[in-house]
């Protein structure tokens, strides 16, 4: 096999073998932040679902998801005499959840570094690229010699 078509054909299985498999995990997953969430417990529900923490709602590893956002005020009865009858109840408005809309590019991020499937594409692209230019140089060595030929003593 001709040594261009060797390098080419390993640069382009490097390349696939490093960022195929981190594509499908990239794309798999909605990114949310603790600025997408209203109330701290829809952010706790989302931790509860996955807890391996996908989105890093718990930046301090304690199990409590957005610390800083606000909670859900509870539904507080409200009374007009000591009776109490379902008339003086005041009913809990209707709340529904609402969806994410932004995340780390609007700016409210709240991410704490790179996953580790970014280490290990990043990793992995920057062996592919030292791997292409060694053998860049390897390829341009060998033309040379050829090209010039034998040595006299």
């Amino acid at each position: 096999m001709h040594i261009a078509t060797r390098v080419l054909s390993t640069a382009a299985l490097a390349l696939l073998a490093t960022t195929g498999p981190t594509a499908v995990v990239a794309h798999a997953q909605t990114d949310v932040d603790c600025h997408d969430f209203a109330f701290q417990e829809q952010a706790q529900a989302v931790l509860r679902a996955n807890p391996s923490d996908p989105f890093r709602l718990d930046a301090d590893h304690d199990g409590i998801a957005c610390e800083d956002l606000p909670h859900r005020p509870s539904p507080s009865p409200t009374v007009t005499s000591t009776a109490v009858t379902p008339a003086t109840l005041t009913p809990a408005p209707a709340t529904t959840t609402p969806v994410p809309q932004r995340g780390v590019n609007a700016g409210v991020g709240g991410g704490t570094g790179p996953a580790g499937f970014e280490v290990a594409g990043g990793v992995g692209l920057a062996v592919l690229a030292l791997s292409l230019t060694g053998g860049h140089v390897v390829l341009r060595r060998r033309r040379s010699a050829a090209t010039a030929g034998p040595r006299k003593p």
